[in-house]
């Protein structure tokens, strides 16, 4: 006659049915509860993700690392088989709820349903985050600015005297540890440093580990693409005003250079963080720019106005002109005045026909003289007035260079 056996049930199935027989995953796991849990905290900056200024929110790939020990999770290995660690659902075991005080979203974190325990008790909770936190972003200095955005860790419900924490490495450690950090993309990791302080509320301390994340921004792109453009258009719209204004090319060149700025601008407004309360410093530096830009252009415009003024006008204000200075007589009146005595001479022998002709030569030279003395004066004058215009315009640009480095040295230094 056969008789069939039970299989015997494995080691690990044992131990896993054992340890969560009468377990209460409700309950803190201290045999006394006077004594504190302590969780240790250990984490490592993955990659910085995104760095929102508008709304001051930063989205960060972080490792996370949770130990503390479980004093209802203890056993002998030698009575399983030499099982020294074993791993156990997150839910069916006491979890402390240990969050970031800065979490405003939720990330796109994978689920890690699982936690590893050995045979002494001690409870390793690891697991990659995707942190979505608040952040006081300081972008006035963009491109070349640098953030410190906080993480802080703290129980929820817990008091230090129930949930204390602490650091699993030494707080240097930490601090210096960027072997891991993405180091390819925007932002360069400086250091992490961390300290603990005890918050309290309520007459109630709660302990609490805040790590200070130190970024800095790389702004080779913003350079190349941003501000040398820029210095490019403003540099050749002041070598524009060496065209001469009345060859009619430096009106069409500088609204050119304004319409390329303009394009420019456009394309990477993106590009540029905005808050409601700051404007970066070179927000600004482009407003300025466009202003000067529309400034050079309107000055071109003025001049090329006065270039062409009526003929009437320039008579008018040229015939005001001599009335100043009668004493100065050109050559071509001398010349005039003696044809007209040399028509008198002629006067009585050749006829009246020839005084006529004389006449009327005569009359021809000085209009001829006085139109061609009024229209080289009053060019004269338009490129006075433009040479001094070019001086105003460099003038008011020095003193616009001068203030954004002494708004940078300022920044600099505090």
């Amino acid at each position: 006659m056969c008789t069939t056996t039970k299989p015997k049930r494995s080691a690990l199935n044992q131990l896993t049915r054992l340890l969560l027989r009468k377990y209460n995953c409700g309950v803190r796991p201290v045999q006394n509860w006077t004594k504190p849990t302590t969780i240790y905290i250990d984490l490592i900056i993955k990659s910085v993700l995104d760095v929102d200024g508008q709304t001051q929110k930063v989205t960060t790939s972080i490792w996370y690392r949770q130990i503390w020990n479980d004093e209802f999770l203890v056993w002998d290995p030698e009575e399983f088989d030499g099982i020294t660690e074993i791993s156990l659902s997150s839910d069916a075991i006491w979890v402390p709820d240990v969050i970031i005080s800065e979490f405003v979203d939720v990330g796109k974190s994978p689920v890690i349903p699982y936690v590893y325990v050995n045979c002494s008790g001690t409870v390793k909770n690891y697991k990659p985050i995707q942190v979505v936190s608040a952040c006081h972003l300081e972008i006035y200095a963009f491109p070349f600015d640098k953030q410190n955005c906080t993480l802080t860790f703290r129980s929820w419900l817990h008091s230090v005297n129930e949930v204390d924490l602490a650091l699993w490495r030494p707080a240097e450690e930490i601090a210096n540890d960027t072997r891991e950090f993405m180091n390819d993309g925007e932002w360069e990791l400086l250091s992490v440093p961390s300290h603990y302080w005890t918050l309290n509320l309520e007459d109630r301390d709660y302990a609490q580990i805040q790590f200070n994340v130190l970024i800095r921004r790389r702004p080779l792109l913003y350079v190349v693409s941003l501000l040398i453009p820029s210095i490019f258009f403003m540099v050749v719209d002041v070598t524009s005003f060496y065209l001469p204004p009345n060859s009619g090319t430096r009106i069409t060149f500088k609204t050119s250079i304004l319409l390329g700025f303009t394009v420019i601008r456009v394309n990477l407004m993106d590009e540029i963080p905005a808050t409601a309360i700051k404007t970066p410093l070179i927000a600004v530096f482009f407003a300025v720019c466009m202003a000067l830009l529309v400034l050079s252009l309107a000055m071109s415009i003025f001049v090329v106005k006065l270039l062409h003024y009526s003929e009437k006008e320039i008579k008018e204000m040229s015939m005001s002109a001599s009335d100043m200075n009668d004493s100065d007589w050109p050559v071509t009146e001398f010349c005039s005045q003696f044809i007209y005595f040399y028509s008198l001479h002629h006067l009585l022998s050749n006829g009246s026909t020839i005084l006529q002709e004389v006449v009327s030569l005569r009359l021809y030279l000085q209009e001829e003289d006085n139109e061609g003395s009024s229209q080289s004066y009053w060019v004269e004058l338009c490129l006075k007035v433009d040479k001094l215009l070019f001086c105003v315009y460099l003038l008011i640009m020095l003193i616009y260079v001068m203030t954004l480095l002494l708004l940078w040295g300022v920044w600099s230094s505090a």
